[in-house]
């Protein structure tokens, strides 16, 4: 089948896995832009492996339950599949770094250390809460797009991103060696330039959200671009521009670049 056909809104593409992940700021204690965690995917891993991206992952039948749940105590009226991806979010960046984004309560480095222990071990956000008398914070967690390719023949994932202050600059993360190798810190603009220099390898939606990223200095600037900008379902297509293939997205989703050519485009 023909790439030009795959791309794009299809009926008939491949059931989507929900999906969130979080981009976390942190202030830069030298004086520079605000910085984001960036997680190194294992090379091992059948999707993006070896990829540069953001803390994040699919979202568990566990994550659905404790929305559900939370939203019934609390009266919170959400979208169920948000709350969900909230979850996931907060979740995932714990696993995954041991930052504990997204939560309130008596939280200092040796409980977060011991909190991403016990999720090791049973999988669940809500046994951490019960554990620690912990409470889920979704104020703290800002939308801020959703992708959703619909290719026919690839995995498919609905993934929703948020955007997320830790404030400080003093915070050590320590990488989650099973599906990661290596995390660190950098603006979105000095990822884009490792990226460019070959030192990281980022995949296409993880380097237009990057340039959309790169347009502010400091999270309050992201939070309030993000507030005051509709999210657009992000579904990359293929289109030709001057005979060559395009990867495109959106022109109304607020990213400052709609796309790129396909031979230069790394999608997994």
């Amino acid at each position: 089948m023909d790439e030009l056909d795959d791309m794009g809104e299809h009926a008939d593409a491949a059931p989507a896995t929900p999906a969130a992940t979080l981009v976390v700021f942190r202030h830069d204690s030298a004086g520079g832009p605000a910085q984001i965690l960036m997680v190194e995917r294992s090379g091992s891993l059948a999707f993006a492996g070896g990829a540069t991206v953001f803390p994040g992952g699919k979202v568990d039948p566990a994550d659905l339950e404790l929305a559900a749940a939370f939203m019934a105590r609390t009266g919170l009226s959400l979208d169920p599949a948000d709350a969900a991806g909230r979850i996931t979010a907060v979740r995932e960046t714990l696993e995954e770094t041991g930052l504990a984004v997204g939560l309130v309560g008596a939280i200092d480095a040796g409980r977060a250390a011991a909190a991403r222990r016990l999720l090791l071990d049973t999988g669940r956000l809500a046994d951490v809460l019960e554990a620690f008398a912990w409470e889920l914070d979704f104020e703290a967690l800002v939308p801020f797009a959703r992708w959703w390719p619909r290719h026919r023949n690839m995995r498919v994932f609905d993934t929703r991103f948020y955007l997320a202050d830790l404030g400080t600059g003093a915070v050590e993360v320590t990488a989650d060696t099973t599906e990661n190798r290596h995390l660190f810190w950098a603006s979105a603009a000095e990822a884009l330039r490792l990226a460019d220099e070959k030192a990281i390898k980022i995949i296409f939606p993880t380097r237009r959200n990057l340039e959309r990223l790169a347009q502010f200095s400091h999270f309050a600037a992201a939070r309030d671009h993000a507030l005051a900008t509709p999210i657009v379902t992000v579904t990359p297509r293929i289109e030709l521009r001057d005979g060559e293939r395009w990867l495109l997205i959106p022109p109304d989703a607020g990213y400052p670049v709609d796309g790129e050519p396909l031979a230069q485009a790394d999608r997994a």
